[in-house]
């Protein structure tokens, strides 16, 4: 056989060797399964979820598009799980065919199950299930339905212990009051300290957009929060901030459009009430005979008033104040990357335009997110926001005036010829009554300008080093930079000037607060069931600010508004001002696990502040916790009840720095005096010196049991805890004698105790993933402060209202009964009274009304705050209402008071309430007086419940499903309504008149909102 014929056998060899196998049955091939996997509510993919075929080793993870392929699965059929962390596993069935791909998609549901969610602890993260001090989270989903203008009072009834109070209703004034578990300090401050990307800052979250953050934690026994030493004593709140991710990019818009509105009117008197009320402050005197006589009229009323009565015209001054006001937020964000390269980079703009005119907010920031990885050792990273933001405050006030006007006094010029115009449509003064202007010239363009604008550059530079397998450095240095500018004028016609010349002042301040930090981390596992996490930190802290500013009068040419100060005619005063303090701290702390059963964290942390005397500069600040994952254990196998099951104890110490700098020293003040017929200026001591003075110190017992029952559908936390205060920073009285009349000491102490409660519930969930599903998270809080201590022991404070045993804010006044009748005209005589005035309890009996018979009527501070949020979804459609409460609180309402619009004089508008007459004998408010600007008693005319309950918020939103996304090329596109505020239900509302137990003032009014907004991502 020549070789021409050996290859011809060969290739026939082959080919028929090739048709053999070609031709042998199709299940020899193997096949692949491929899907999507997506959130059921917002329809967007889910990155990184874990797809198993049960039963087997094989598997695979999403990618960033939630796209996964299983290849290599032999034909059969398969059930597939997938998992993501807090979602709800889901398990389907599939036939693989030899050679082809199954497609089989997932839509997963949010899960009640919080065990292996992560969680910050600060510097550094855990799964819930390792945490062993008290922490509760909030997700960046929910706090940016309920507030996409200020994180803090977004947290308002989404976390059990954290209390958040409302602050004025002015745009950009949205900065609530919070408090975690209570106040603790008397004197010194009560705000929790704030933690943005590791970053602790001291410049406010009014900068942040909401929009960007991904969790929120807050720490609240001393065990989470004693990391943070001298400043965590009230609590710490951990925000973290959306980052990048491996995958393809994706480009976000989210927006809205709204209006708003105030929620109601303070009801004051109409023209013809406040004739009437006005007569009867003059009955009360005997200058008006009974009944109505217009003769007494002319005497009593202005020709203008008169004119009003007789055209019935009742000018509604808050009407004409107040406008619909309008609002728009827009956010876009770029985020993606590679193995390498992480980023998230957003833009947002906040224009806010409220009910009052001259009165609005902007506010335009930027942030970006950047992780690299340089090589497999090092990984360095920024995050840094950008912010610029311009509020025009408008006049201080001028929504009072409105609501205490004479409603007889015409606005504008074409309403009457008897009263002067000033500038051709505006009547600056309605009445002859020089004290009552016209508030409309306050809301003129530019009539009064108080403009702030405030730029910040907050950054975080870090570079993150493996040294050693598990052993971790980190370097970071974050700069925080706020730059304020405050201007203010006025021109003559308006309230503040009446027809003086212009003023105007400037205010500038900046701050520079920069935080090094170094850490050290260490984890290990050893014989797979001891885990080691050890952590080291060397930490410095300074913050340094600088003021200036200038105050003029006689401004030549009003069009200079506040821009040419130099041209005044009075320069009244200049002022400047330096502060600067700084913090050193070494830490440590040792997290141990054994078996994922028994848990330990042991917390040290050494500070010492420049804020403190010199003889205590420094301290130590010790903590414990021990868990019990009960769950794991052996005897738990058969268990069909407890999903999981854990208990945690914890013990541990934090401080409170929160006063000015220089407070230790002996400080000088300037004095001036006569010498030789001049002017002199000099100095005097104004300050005792007390090297010993040192912080606050707060010792908290927290004991907590978590739990999840009936697969993960219920799940929960309770916490017991007893925090004790001691060494308050109190100003303790000293004899004038000295020159001093008092000096700054470590004196007396509080308690804290109470429980907290919080519920995640999945109430009906179907099996089909688009259909209905109905979840509620619900929280409870009860906590109960008083003070153990003052500076004379066990002796109360009457002059500063501190009281032992009773909380730290009280209501302490005169007890009233109601108002004295016909009937007790000789008992009331007794206490110089008539009938008609108000009567309050003689609560010694000694027949005379004085300071001895003031008691405590209530607390400022709730006993109880409650939070509800629940949510409907079905097809794409979702339903969410957030529900917040407050009960056992006392409120002081300012318009009920004598000093608000309740003084029942007869010369300003009044609240409209049934005042008491011989023959309207109520038993609430006090008969008329002209005689007496505020009533007799008259501040007990404000006292109410604070108990109320409102809805914070209801979103009603459609997701498009990804058969339409597809199409648009989108991976979510949700639209959505929300009503802000719509109802408030009270006793002070329903009953007393009230607005907002929230609010109780007469300022900006609180208000009501609508907003129509959109989610899309591509």
């Amino acid at each position: 056989m020549n070789q021409l014929q050996r290859i011809a056998w060969c290739a026939i060899a082959a080919f028929l060797f090739i048709f053999a196998f070609s031709s042998l049955p199709a299940w020899a091939q193997s096949g692949s399964i491929t899907g999507v996997v997506t959130d059921a509510e917002s329809q967007t993919t889910l990155p990184g979820a874990s797809v198993v075929i049960e039963g087997t080793n094989q598997g695979a993870s999403t990618n960033s598009r939630g796209e996964y392929e299983i290849p290599d699965v032999d034909p059969g059929s398969y059930t597939v799980v997938v998992s993501f962390v807090g979602y709800s596993t889901q398990a389907q069935e599939v036939t693989v065919e030899a050679g082809e791909a199954a497609t089989l998609d997932f839509v997963l549901r949010p899960s009640a199950m919080q065990m292996d969610e992560i969680v910050a602890i600060g510097y550094g993260q855990q799964e819930r299930r390792d945490v062993t001090g008290s922490v509760s989270s909030v997700s960046g989903e929910d706090l940016q339905q309920v507030s996409n203008t200020s994180i803090d009072l977004g947290l308002q009834g989404l976390s059990p212990g954290v209390y958040v109070q409302r602050g004025r209703t002015r745009p950009g004034d949205q900065a609530a009051q919070v408090r975690i578990r209570g106040n603790r300090s008397i004197s010194a401050g009560n705000e929790p300290l704030y933690v943005v990307d590791g970053v602790p800052i001291t410049g406010g979250l009014q900068d942040i957009n909401p929009q960007n953050v991904e969790s929120i934690e807050v720490l609240k026994d001393a065990s989470a929060t004693a990391i943070y030493g001298a400043r965590g004593a009230n609590g710490v709140v951990l925000i973290t901030t959306q980052r990048g991710y491996e995958g393809r990019m994706t480009v976000s818009y989210n927006g809205y459009a709204g209006v708003s509105s105030k929620y109601r009117e303070v009801p004051v008197f109409s023209g013809t009430e406040f004739a009437e009320y006005k007569r009867e402050s003059r009955r009360t005197t005997g200058d008006y005979p009974d009944g109505v006589s217009a003769e007494a009229d002319e005497q009593l009323f202005e020709p203008v008033e008169l004119e009003s009565l007789g055209q019935g015209r009742s000018t509604d001054w808050q009407d004409l104040m107040t406008e619909r006001g309008t609002e728009q937020n827009h956010q876009i964000s770029v985020a993606g990357g590679t193995q390498d390269v992480q980023f998230n980079v957003s833009f947002g703009a906040l224009l806010d335009d409220g009910i009052i005119p001259q009165q609005n907010f902007q506010r335009y920031t930027s942030r970006v997110n950047l992780d690299v990885t340089v090589n497999d050792w090092l990984q360095v990273g920024t995050s840094t926001l950008g912010s610029y933001s311009i509020q025009n405050h408008g006049d201080e006030n001028p929504y009072f005036e409105a609501v205490q006007n004479n409603p007889l006094g015409p606005a504008f010029c074409d309403e009457t010829e008897l009263r002067a115009c000033q500038d051709g449509n505006l009547i600056f003064l309605p009445t002859s009554d020089g004290l009552q202007y016209n508030p409309l010239y306050d809301v003129q363009d530019d009539a009064i300008i108080d403009e702030e604008k405030r730029y910040r550059l907050l950054s975080s530079l870090f570079a993150d080093v493996s040294v050693l397998e598990g052993l971790n450095y980190r370097f970071s240095f974050s700069p925080d930079l706020i730059q304020r500018r405050e201007g203010n004028f006025a021109v003559s016609l308006t309230g503040q000037q009446r027809f003086a010349p212009p003023d105007g002042s400037k205010q500038e301040d900046f701050v520079l607060n920069y935080t090094v930090d170094n850490q050290v981390n260490y984890s290990n596992t050893f014989s797979d069931v001891h885990e080691l996490n050890v952590t080291g930190l060397f930490s410095y802290q300074q913050r340094e600010e600088e003021a200036s500013s200038l105050s003029v009068r006689g401004i030549p040419v009003e069009d200079m508004q506040d821009d040419n100060f130099g041209a005044a005619e009075v320069i009244e005063g200049v002022d400047s001002n330096f502060e600067q303090w700084s913090l050193v701290s070494y830490m440590g702390r040792v997290n141990y696990v054994y078996d994922d059963r028994y848990l330990a964290t042991f917390t040290g942390r050494l500070d010492g502040s420049s804020r403190f005397g010199e003889n205590n500069r420094f301290g130590v600040f010790p903590s414990f916790a021990l868990a019990w994952n009960i769950d794991n254990e052996a005897f738990m196998a058969d268990n069909e009840f407890f999903d999981a099951l854990r208990v945690r104890f914890s013990w541990g110490q934090s401080g409170n720095t929160a006063i000015d700098p220089y407070q230790t020293l002996g400080l000088l003040g300037r004095t001036t005096y006569a010498f030789g017929g001049n002017a002199g200026f000099g100095y005097r001591p104004a300050q005792l010196s007390n090297p010993d003075l040192k912080w606050e110190t707060t010792s908290t017992y927290n004991l907590g049991v978590e739990f999840e029952v009936f697969n993960a559908r219920l799940s929960g936390a309770v916490d017991a805890y007893l925090a004790n205060t001691t060494d308050l920073l109190l100003q303790r009285q000293i004899p004038f004698t000295s020159g001093f009349g008092s000096v700054l000491e470590n004196i007396g102490a509080t308690r804290n105790k109470g429980i907290e409660l919080s519920l995640t519930s999945v109430n009906i969930d179907s099996e089909d993933p688009n259909g209905f599903r109905w979840t509620t998270n619900f929280n409870m809080a009860y906590n109960d402060e008083e003070i153990v201590e003052l500076f004379g022991g066990k002796e109360d404070d009457i002059g500063n209202e501190w009281f032992i045993g009773e909380a730290i804010e009280v209501f302490y006044d005169y007890e009233r009964l109601g108002i004295w009748q016909q009937d007790e005209a000789s008992e009331a005589a007794g206490y110089d009274q008539n009938p008609g005035e108000i009567k309050v309890r003689d609560q010694d009996g000694d027949g005379d009304i004085g300071g001895s018979d003031r008691v405590i009527l209530g607390q400022e501070q709730p006993k109880v705050t409650a939070g509800l949020n629940t949510q409907f979804s079905y097809r794409g459609w979702d339903l969410s209402v957030y529900l917040v409460g407050r009960f056992g609180s006392m409120i002081d309402s300012a318009p009920h008071t004598s000093g608000g619009i309740n003084g029942l004089f007869g010369r300003y508008n009044n609240l409209a309430v049934n005042y008491w007459t011989p023959d309207n004998p109520t038993n609430r408010y006090p008969r008329p007086n002209q005689n007496q600007e505020f009533p007799i008693y008259g501040s007990t005319l404000g006292y109410f419940s604070g108990n109320f309950v409102k809805i914070r918020s209801a979103t009603l939103s459609y997701s498009l499903p990804s058969s339409i996304l597809e199409q648009v090329n989108a991976q979510a596109l949700r639209f959505y309504v929300t009503a802000e505020q719509p109802f408030i239900f009270a006793p002070y509302v329903q009953n007393h008149l009230g607005i907002d137990p929230e609010y109780p003032e007469v300022n900006t009014p609180s208000t009501r909102s609508f907003r129509l907004g959109v989610n899309l991502t591509l």
